[in-house]
């Protein structure tokens, strides 16, 4: 997969940038597994924005996708990779020996045709999915499990991976995450092997405002163009600035805070993301 560039007939073409999409080999998606995607536009059940600069956008199909890879010792079969308009990564259409088709993200060096399995027993090669009590240390994962049986919640973007990096005699391993982060998990849960695919995602400049109305987000106003009464950065006679540190409009500071309020998970914590 790599990025296409356009000759520089406009402004817009000068800077912008999409996939070539070669690693696609399925323009459809398989019907049995999509369903219809409502927006909600940043609404919540009252109609009360709650999520602001959202709305607008293509038409989507969501596409379900298996991340819980319970089908143990059932070979399947790449059919296709595909486009999903959902997420960043790619997702492969696979055929199970019984006829049973499901989606599943798409590894890095996935190709139609390739067998996967998952369960205890299975290999550690890409695309397999296995208890992490089983894999080797040192090999790259994603998708990742934090219960038992729940499915895969972590390492599911395009080009993320994790490593699996010390194993303990607690029933845990440690698992370093793209973040930096070092995490415990529980060595029941499952993980596929391998980098999640599409790579180049993360290059991609979208060049236009059209298009990020194509993906269903508004315009943002930057708060120091807006008015006192808008904003804790608005007013003041000319440009400004700010005059303060940088916040929400609601008076809440926009850098460096801390964010995460979970006590119960820090336990698992080995080492933050914010360790120096």
């Amino acid at each position: 997969m790599a990025l296409k560039s356009f000759n520089p007939l406009t402004p817009v073409q000068r800077y912008k940038t999409v996939s070539d999409f070669s690693d696609i080999t399925a323009t459809e998606p398989f019907k049995a597994l999509t369903e219809g995607k409502k927006r909600t536009g940043g609404r919540n059940a009252h109609g009360h924005i709650t999520s602001r600069r959202r709305g607008g956008g293509a038409k989507k199909l969501y596409r379900f996708i298996d991340f819980k890879r319970n089908r143990e010792g059932v070979v399947a079969t790449v059919e296709t990779i595909e486009y999903d308009p959902n997420r960043s990564a790619r997702i492969a259409l696979v055929r199970y020996i019984d006829g049973q088709r499901r989606y599943v993200l798409a590894p890095l060096g996935f190709v139609v045709g390739r067998q996967i399995v998952s369960g205890p027993t299975a290999p550690p090669e890409v695309g397999n999915a296995m208890p992490l009590e089983k894999v080797p240390l040192g090999t790259m994962i994603h998708n990742i499990e934090l219960t038992p049986g729940k499915g895969g919640q972590m390492v599911r973007s395009a080009g993320t991976l994790a490593e699996l990096v010390a194993r303990g005699d607690d029933g845990y391993v440690t698992v370093k995450l793209p973040s930096g982060e070092y995490r415990k998990i529980l060595g029941r849960c499952y993980a596929t092997i391998g980098q999640v695919g599409n790579l180049e995602h993360e290059n991609i400049a979208l060049g236009s405002a059209g298009r990020n109305r194509h993906l269903g987000r508004r315009p943002k106003v930057r708060g120091v163009a807006m008015n006192p009464v808008d904003h804790p950065m608005g007013g003041g006679e000319g440009k400004t600035s700010g005059g303060r540190h940088p916040c929400s409009p609601w008076g809440k500071p926009a850098k460096g805070g801390k964010t995460r309020n979970n006590k119960r998970t820090d336990k698992f914590i080995v080492r933050s993301r914010h360790a120096k």
